[in-house]
């Protein structure tokens, strides 16, 4: 999956570093598109060479890079071109992509937190922590991590595959975010429920994913379908609900999601 790159470690903490000459450099434009090169099938950024003033943050360091976020475009080699985060995962992998994604949620969350919600003073930067603080109410904010769950519903030897209404157009699962006051086993068959009309039970935890393209920290679970109720598909959500057998299941193009990973299990047998 996209954080699956041992032995490389990302290092997430806090720290209020001074950008220097050899760290990377992260832009994203207002609609949220990366400043980077896929030349020669290398994904790459520009560096604190290219910062061309104004501010910038420190994010996170992977092994020895430091990653800094700027909001002002860099003067970046000419070969350099702006690209969606979904782009990108298209066209390159490793740990560079796993810190686009994580740059990228954080990028958001500084990009949608310029105003305190309750005083609408503006918010400034924390400098011992990840926080934005309102200078006027006291006011702090953090990043913001939404949970959601990936599911993989079991019927026999069948599991249950959908396609999503619009966007991504490979195979998926029952997919959806937490609501308030319910946990994620509730999350789980309400869901399912909503989107195909299938009761679950047996309901079991696989493995959590953090996907920074939607600010989640995806959990996955296995379930059993209860009883033999048709599929009923919502077709404002999906555009294909149906039981595949295990042999017959296509997998998405590539191997970064954990509901790929949860895919292949069941059609390899690795889960019943």
């Amino acid at each position: 999956m996209i954080q699956d790159i041992s032995p490389s470690r990302l290092n997430n903490h806090f720290t209020d570093y001074p950008l220097q000459p050899e760290d990377t450099l992260l832009y994203f434009d207002d609609s949220g598109r990366l400043l980077a090169s896929t030349k020669a099938g290398e994904l790459a950024f520009p560096t604190g060479a290219d910062h061309t003033g104004g501010d910038a943050v420190y994010l996170f360091s992977c092994d020895e890079m430091r990653f800094f976020l700027c909001f002002e475009k860099p003067d970046a080699p000419a070969h350099f071109g702006s690209c969606t985060i979904r782009e990108l995962r298209d066209q390159s992998g490793g740990k560079l992509l796993f810190c686009a994604f994580t740059a990228y949620h954080l990028w958001k969350w500084y990009h949608d937190n310029r105003y305190c919600g309750v005083c609408a003073g503006v918010l400034r930067r924390h400098g011992a922590e990840r926080a934005l603080t309102c200078p006027d109410c006291g006011n702090v904010r953090y990043p913001r991590i939404n949970p959601a769950v990936i599911v993989g519903v079991i019927k026999g030897d069948s599991l249950l595959i959908t396609r999503y209404n619009r966007g991504y157009a490979h195979n998926a699962l029952v997919a959806g975010f937490t609501e308030i006051g319910e946990t994620l086993e509730q999350t789980v068959q309400r869901e399912v429920m909503e989107e195909t009309g299938i009761r679950v039970r047996n309901i079991r935890y696989y493995k959590s994913q953090p996907w920074g393209m939607a600010q989640d920290l995806l959990v996955g679970f296995y379930c059993d379908a209860d009883g033999d109720d048709p599929i009923c598909m919502d077709a404002s959500e999906l555009r294909f609900a149906e039981w595949v057998k295990r042999e017959e299941i296509e997998l998405q193009p590539n191997n970064l999601s954990l509901t790929n990973e949860m895919m292949q299990m069941f059609r390899d047998g690795k889960i019943r």
